[in-house]
């Protein structure tokens, strides 16, 4: 999932209660589960979801982004962990990238000089580059210079510390996963929790890798047929910033598949490639979301597309997407809900600290008041309760 432009509960005291009842009671009851629906989900690891697929989740549907990045270092299996045990319907396991010798591994983006600590390794000091990705001048270090036993003898690290310095506890606890070690957690999950876990992957930068001769869409779609994930009502959902990277996929597997949609004014990276004029701004319109739901079953805007914000970064009204989307046929799961005050619209601020919490309730509400059908959020836990609060209304 992309990062979202700063704009982002309670005190950081009943937060950390808040948490702390609901990890006590991991793998079985959830903190504030009550009075909502919930997929039956499979009884057994197997491809097969046996739950109808899509129409089976609760609404608004919970995506744990990144796992519960709120709590812990994204995108380790102690965040995707903590997601699921917070209550969360979904868990965005895998922001998925290759490695040098064609693994596929969970990193927010192939530099990893914020997310691990690669850093601190000598060893790999001459592996730091500076690189044009997606347009963009970036120095650091790129999971494509390195082999998968190289890039397991890094550990995970929080990446926006100053949001989050809590999160910084857990700094050096976890390696990065790959995404077979999640297809394969996922299964273990669902036979120790006796219901379907769902994943959500999302291919980052696949004209980049393609470019590099490391394509993501074959490779995702191999390790989906191994784990006989690849059908319409398997429990993983595929995303990517890239419409003709989903198109590709529409035709190597059967997964619900979701397009992402950054800024309006913005435009997919395959689209300048390959000179497509349109922007976001096209593709949110209605031939563009009926174009969209040829091949895909979902869209992923960032919120300010569902809610634009003012000058002032308070919410404006909602503007026609849902109704539009829906209208195509399609979902709508938006990006990304966060409980701190940087990151939420300035009318549902509380104070000034950079890690303090806001209204995010507040914010929920009217999100969830527009008919999206899930959001992703970094703190699973505020997102239940706020959808048993919006249920309960």
């Amino acid at each position: 999932m992309g990062t979202q432009r700063p704009n982002e509960e309670a005190s950081g005291t009943g937060r950390r209660a808040l948490l702390g009842a609901a990890v006590l009671g991991a793998g079985g009851a959830v903190l504030g589960m009550t009075g909502t629906a919930r997929a039956d989900g499979a009884r057994t690891g197997g491809g097969q979801s046996g739950n109808g697929g899509l129409k089976s989740l609760p609404k608004p549907t919970i995506v744990g982004h990144r796992g519960a990045s709120g709590y812990r270092p994204e995108h380790t299996f102690g965040s995707y962990q903590l997601a699921l045990d917070l209550g969360a319907d979904i868990v965005e396991a895998g922001d998925l990238v290759p490695t040098k010798d064609g693994h596929l591994v969970c990193r927010h983006e192939p530099e990893i000089g914020g997310t691990t600590d690669v850093a601190d390794h000598p060893e790999f000091a001459d592996r730091k580059k500076t690189k044009l990705l997606d347009g963009v001048s970036t120095t650091g270090w790129f999971t494509e210079d390195f082999t998968l036993a190289e890039l397991k003898t890094l550990r995970a690290i929080e990446r926006i510390p100053a949001n989050r310095p809590h999160n910084t506890l857990y700094n050096g606890r976890w390696e990065i996963p790959t995404f077979e070690e999640v297809l394969k957690w996922q299964d273990e999950q669902t036979r120790a929790r006796g219901k379907q876990v769902w994943i959500y992957p999302e291919l980052k930068h696949p004209t980049y890798f393609r470019k590099q001769g490391l394509p993501l869409e074959e490779r995702v779609a191999k390790l989906l047929r191994k784990h006989r994930k690849d059908r319409r009502t398997s429990p993983v959902i595929i995303q990517s910033f890239e419409p003709t990277s989903i198109e590709r996929l529409d035709k190597l597997v059967d997964n619900p598949l979701v397009v992402l949609l950054s800024s309006a004014d913005s435009r997919p990276w395959d689209f300048v490639e390959t000179g497509d004029p349109r922007t976001v701004a096209d593709l949110v319109k209605p031939a563009g979301l009926r174009e969209i739901a040829s091949y895909a079953q979902g869209i992923g805007p960032t919120l300010d597309l569902v809610i634009p914000r003012d000058a002032k970064g308070n919410l404006t009204q909602p503007t026609a997407l849902v109704r539009d989307a829906h209208q195509a046929g399609l979902i709508l799961h938006p990006w990304t809900m966060r409980n701190e005050n940087p990151f939420l619209p300035a009318n549902f601020r509380e104070g000034t600290d950079a890690d303090a919490y806001g209204d995010v309730f507040g914010a929920y509400k009217a999100y969830f008041a527009t008919g999206i059908d899930g959001v992703f959020t970094d703190q699973p836990d505020t997102g239940v309760l706020a959808r048993e609060d919006f249920v309960g209304d």
